[in-house]
């Protein structure tokens, strides 16, 4: 399957412009939400490249601080190879890094701009979730981010060239892209739908804390079928990291309505 295409003297890779279209397909529904509440659209527009950038870099760091036994690197080998840490063209992002990075960015542009941060974590929730769900498409021309081996229908077939060591003789894995990118897409409506039908009764932030329950609870389970986990003293850091995310989210989500919950029960 080839991964993209030589224009001139350089190779575009379909990875990237499926990454490119996830975020301006984010940014459309970004503003669709923003004029919703009352903002003007052209602040998402003027917002994607810093959160681009943001992400980029966030996504970077994560993963390398916690590289996939697949890359055949470490952390440390990272320190004496500069070069190749800043060589994002070669692959090698982290979702969790591009979040963080990501709120980095919204939150010192909205304090620059005297925006609700809250609300538009709210506002961009969605969009994350939509841009997730179609940029994991780029992990099947890369052939990556597949799980164990499967002979269920709708199995994948992986290039020998691609599978990793131990599983040189399976052919078809279960395609764990395509399992997170149904994921994604489900929550993006839900977040969708919930802000919405409880618009009387949400906070500023509580649709971004429910897509931090709904995405690590998701990513927490399919990380059981994967093959090349990040481990960080011999602890699957994704998986840890998801699971702490989700109940901390779940926890404040409570918490910030206790009060709102005790009066209707009274």
């Amino acid at each position: 399957m080839p991964e993209g295409f030589p224009l001139g003297p350089l190779f575009v890779r379909f990875y990237g412009i499926i990454l490119m279209l996830g975020a301006l397909a984010g940014a459309w529904l970004a503003t669709r939400e923003a004029k919703r509440r009352g903002y003007e659209p052209e602040i998402v527009w003027d917002l994607l490249t810093y959160l681009l950038i943001g992400g980029i870099i966030g996504a970077r760091l994560w993963h390398i601080l916690t590289p996939p036994p697949s890359s055949g690197v470490t952390a440390g080998w990272y320190l004496t190879h500069p070069l190749d840490a800043l060589a994002i063209w070669k692959g090698g992002l982290g979702i969790p890094g591009a979040v963080i990075g990501g709120l980095i960015v919204l939150y010192f542009y909205a304090r620059r701009n005297n925006l609700n941060f809250l609300e538009w974590t709210d506002i961009g929730a969605p969009s994350l979730a939509l841009g997730q769900a179609m940029g994991r498409w780029g992990n099947f021309f890369n052939q990556e981010l597949y799980g164990a081996p499967t002979n269920l229908p709708w199995r994948i077939f992986i290039d020998p060239d691609h599978r990793l060591a131990g599983y040189l003789d399976a052919e078809y894995y279960h395609p764990l892209f395509l399992y997170e990118s149904i994921w994604n897409l489900a929550n993006m409506f839900l977040l969708l739908w919930i802000s919405r039908r409880f618009a009387d009764r949400l906070k500023a932030g509580d649709i971004f804390l429910t897509y931090l329950i709904v995405y690590p609870v998701g990513r927490f389970l399919l990380d059981f079928l994967r093959l090349d986990a990040s481990l960080v003293s011999g602890i699957n850091i994704n998986q840890t990291v998801m699971a702490v995310v989700a109940v901390f989210a779940a926890v404040a989500l409570y918490w910030r309505h206790r009060t709102d919950a005790s009066r209707n029960l009274s």
